[in-house]
């Protein structure tokens, strides 16, 4: 069981990074958008809409985790 545990804390952490990567390279695709500022190419809100929403899915999962027990925060210093 202790093992089941650890596994699925290494695949939450696992899937959190891949979609902070993905938040960023979606920032970095708006930013390129922007500076080129070429009118055929997709809008720029789009990757920053996704960007936003991957944020709040991130958080969303962070708090799910923690609400199951998943993983738990540091604890607060005194």
């Amino acid at each position: 069981m202790h093992a089941n545990r650890r596994s699925k804390r290494m695949l939450l952490k696992l899937i959190i990074i891949a979609l902070l990567l993905f938040i960023v390279f979606n920032l970095f695709r708006a930013g390129f958008i922007m500076l080129r500022n070429n009118p055929e190419q997709k809008q720029m809100s789009r990757f920053l809409g996704r960007r936003v929403m991957h944020s709040v899915l991130v958080l969303v999962l962070i708090l799910l985790a923690m609400a199951l027990g998943w993983i738990t925060p540091n604890p607060r210093p005194y």
